[in-house]
């Protein structure tokens, strides 16, 4: 016999902005960093890869509020449907 399946545990409350900032921030410490030490001619792509974490970083600082707002509307959205059918 089976037991009942317990219900899912709520989501975590996070500061998915907070993370972006950080990222971006030590991308940006990163970028200073090899700047400052000089790379060989053959080593100059990492500097690009921080500038592309610095960029996803912005791009992900931007995105992140949005994403939030929309889930909450669909939400929102899921529940006033859902109890107008419970009439």
């Amino acid at each position: 016999m089976t037991k009942p399946r317990r219900p899912d545990p709520p989501p975590l409350e996070t500061n998915d902005v907070g993370v972006a900032v950080a990222g971006t921030a030590a991308w940006a410490v990163a970028l200073v960093v090899l700047l400052i030490v000089g790379l060989p001619d053959e080593h100059r792509w990492w500097l690009w890869v921080c500038v592309a974490g610095i960029g996803t970083g912005l791009f992900g600082i931007w995105y992140i509020p949005r994403l939030h707002r929309a889930r909450a509307r669909q939400l929102s959205r899921h529940e006033r449907e859902r109890d107008s059918g419970e009439d």
